[in-house]
């Protein structure tokens, strides 16, 4: 979804770091989304993710070429996924299960994501069976593709 669409979707829901908080448990430094700028249950996801040099992972990766980390990146995606499943299912089915990644393919990273980037990550639901999901993420910074993957993940009772 471009960020036209985006703005003229009249169906996708916005959810705000508080209510973020209340379905990741995430919490700072490896809380990954910021807000999400549209939802579709059951289909798709927008969020963001806003990095400042500020981060710690920028400190170590790499001093004088601060770059992003590529597993964040899919951290990233996968919460956004996360979310998208505990909206689909329903805060009841899910509000005592933790995500838990199963496994990554066809990860590809085209373009570093510096600090003062604005990432937008676009999720999709490819299929889901019992608890299995299985997503498509794509992040982009001003509209170029930086990275994707397919994730798979399930959810484990606390």
């Amino acid at each position: 979804m471009n960020r036209e669409e985006r703005e003229n979707s009249k169906d996708g829901e916005i959810i705000d770091i508080k209510e973020i908080l209340n379905l990741l448990p995430h919490r700072y430094p490896f809380l990954m989304i910021d807000k999400v700028i549209s939802l579709q249950q059951g289909k798709s996801i927008v969020a963001v993710k806003n990095t400042t040099i500020n981060e710690p992972f920028f400190q170590g990766h790499f001093p004088s070429y601060p770059v992003m980390p590529g597993v964040l990146i899919l951290e990233a995606l996968a919460q956004a996924g996360g979310i998208l499943a505990y909206k689909t299912e329903g805060d009841d089915d899910l509000k005592d299960k933790l995500t838990y990644f199963m496994g990554i393919d066809k990860a590809r990273f085209r373009k570093p994501i510096f600090p003062g980037s604005t990432i937008i990550l676009n999720v999709e639901l490819i299929k889901k069976k019992q608890f299995v999901w299985v997503f498509g993420g794509k992040a982009e910074v001003e509209g170029k593709l930086c990275a994707e993957a397919e994730l798979m993940a399930t959810f484990i009772s606390k």
